[in-house]
């Protein structure tokens, strides 16, 4: 059942897949070579095996050769073809794994994206993604690789049946210990992307951190952190080779011994004159490819691998995306309502029941202490994550209820420390705005006059673009400008010199839109119409700044 408001994967297209020629299309053709190199194989030791008998006979096997050399070149051609497609839907299928959940790491949105760490997400995406593309091939591989052996005991009973028994006494001992290295693969894998994921998440914690690990002077102690889980990694990688060369010795020392038996029945069967000459050349060459069955060893720890990295993917998907609703917003100013709105967040509540009402073109200004709940209740507002109970209004519509476009088109948002993205400063302001849009929002936050400086103005690559922490404020706030009804600062003029805020703070009240403000400065606060006071998630106050002013813990928040 598609979920509302997301988008399906219909109509995607991969620049490596040719025209017409689908995943299931590409598997069909792996598994018609598989099939031909099997075949060809199986067929190939009775041809030769005709051949030794006719030349013994009548000295001559001029058409068994010619039929023996084709099959040596219907073999050649398979594996080549196998190569080609194999390398072909690998490709083909990392690529639509990476889009799809690079596309659903985004419709989850922030609370859905934070079940995972950064790092573990980049290594889902980038190195999950491309084993569980191996899945299809792999499980063909796996599927054409059994053939041999099985083929091979069926045509071995066909020569003389006790050759047929012989042989499958030891290809059920090889399955055995395939079957037990299989499922132990899979889970020591399982664990080692997870180790590894680990390992990412830290990583990208420091990378992001690298300034302040710096000045801390802890760098050291950061290194440690980082590479703490290795020897658990390596642990498991070690345990994933030693499996892996169980199996192989195990097969390795099963293969002769199936061979040396499938041979020493045949030399008693050609003495009791119940095989030829060639039957038993071609017994041989049955007993060598069956045997090869220990050559799955290696395949199934690539399928344990596409399995494990699967199950991690699949992870990822499971959690649901954002869902938004259907309807739109008819003309209205901006009043927001909010009715008893609460959070938690690892069991804890982190924001009480909370009803209030900001009237259209109103100012609130949201403060307390560090963990009162401020941001978390910003996010609720611009569903940047889901209130527990209660729910938000816009207009007299819930916000769950609105569209995809019609809620973000309607509010806007600006943090304390923006992330700009995009290819250019212009990208970062107003992606697909017209210029002057774009150029008008960076006039009214102060921002037009430092980016008019920079070596290519507007179309400055972020790259190339040094900004401070308040000309990355500035260039946020010019972002969430276009909001039409409502705009939510994050404490998002915290780095901005009081002359500045207060000329944006000029420009935000001529633009007649609803705000909410995190604020830890006095005079901002004091310039909104009310104060909602925040204390451990519960409301301590909600009134004008003055009127708060004579309480001295409110006092207290902005020292």
């Amino acid at each position: 059942m598609p979920v509302r408001g997301h988008v399906p994967e219909k109509g995607l297209r991969v620049s490596g897949r040719p025209p017409g020629v689908g995943r299931w299309g590409w598997l069909g053709l792996l598994t018609l070579c598989g099939l031909v190199d099997g075949a060809a194989r199986l067929t190939l030791p009775a041809v030769l095996g005709r051949s030794v008998d006719a030349l013994t006979t009548h000295g001559r096997a001029g058409p068994l050769l010619v039929t023996a050399a084709g099959l040596v070149a219907a073999v050649v051609a398979a594996e080549l073809t196998e190569i080609i497609v194999t390398g072909t839907v690998v490709a083909d299928r990392t690529s639509r794994l990476r889009r799809r959940l690079v596309r659903h790491i985004l419709a989850v949105g922030p609370q859905g994206a934070a079940k995972f760490p950064t790092g573990d997400l980049v290594s889902r995406v980038s190195v999950g993604a491309a084993d569980a593309a191996r899945a299809g091939p792999a499980a063909v591989d796996v599927a054409v690789a059994v053939l041999p052996p099985v083929g091979s005991v069926v045509l071995l009973a066909a020569i003389d049946l006790w050759l047929g028994v012989a042989f499958l006494a030891g290809v059920l001992l090889v399955g055995l210990v395939l079957v037990t290295f299989t499922r132990r693969s899979t889970e020591v894998l399982s664990a080692y992307q997870r180790v590894q994921g680990e390992i990412a998440g830290r990583l990208a914690e420091a990378l992001a951190g690298s300034r302040t690990i710096a000045a801390a002077g802890t760098r050291r102690r950061e290194q440690r952190r980082v590479i703490a889980p290795l020897p658990e990694l390596h642990r498991q990688g070690r345990q994933t080779w030693r499996m892996l060369s169980r199996a192989a010795a195990h097969t390795a020392l099963l293969g002769p011994l199936t061979q040396l038996a499938v041979l020493a029945t045949a030399g008693l069967a050609l003495a009791q004159g119940r095989i030829t000459a060639g039957e038993l050349f071609a017994a041989s060459q049955y007993a060598l490819l069956g045997a090869g069955l220990g050559g799955v060893a290696a395949q199934l720890a690539v399928l344990a691998r596409t399995r494990a990295g699967a199950a991690r993917t699949a992870e990822v998907r499971a959690v649901p995306p954002v869902s938004y609703g259907r309807r739109r917003l008819s003309a209205g100013p901006g009043a927001v309502e909010l009715r008893d709105v609460s959070a938690r967040v690892a069991g804890r509540d982190v924001l009480h029941p909370l009803s209030l009402s900001i009237p259209a073109g109103g100012c609130l200004a949201v403060v307390g202490p560090s963990g009162a709940g401020k941001s978390t209740l910003l996010a609720i507002v611009a569903r940047l994550r889901e209130p527990e109970t209660g729910s938000v209004l816009l207009d007299g519509v819930p916000v769950e209820q609105l569209t995809s476009h019609a809620l973000r088109s309607a509010v806007g948002c600006a943090f304390d420390r923006p992330v700009l993205v995009g290819t250019t400063v212009s990208d970062a302001l107003g992606p697909g705005l017209p210029s002057d849009q774009v150029r008008a929002s960076a006039t009214a936050t102060q921002a037009h006059e430092f980016v008019s400086r920079l070596p290519r103005g507007y179309a400055t690559p972020l790259v190339e673009a040094p900004l401070s922490g308040g000309e990355a404020q500035r260039l946020g706030l010019a972002r969430a400008w276009h909001a039409e009804r409502l705009l939510l600062l994050d404490d998002a003029t915290s780095s901005l010199d009081m002359i500045t805020e207060h000329r944006v703070e000029q420009a935000l009240q001529r633009g007649a839109r609803t705000r909410i403000v995190v604020t830890h400065r006095a005079g901002t606060a004091a310039r909104a119409d009310r104060v909602l006071w925040l204390d451990g998630g519960r409301v301590r106050g909600l009134d004008s700044h003055r009127n708060l002013w004579s309480d001295p813990q409110y006092r207290a928040v902005f020292t």
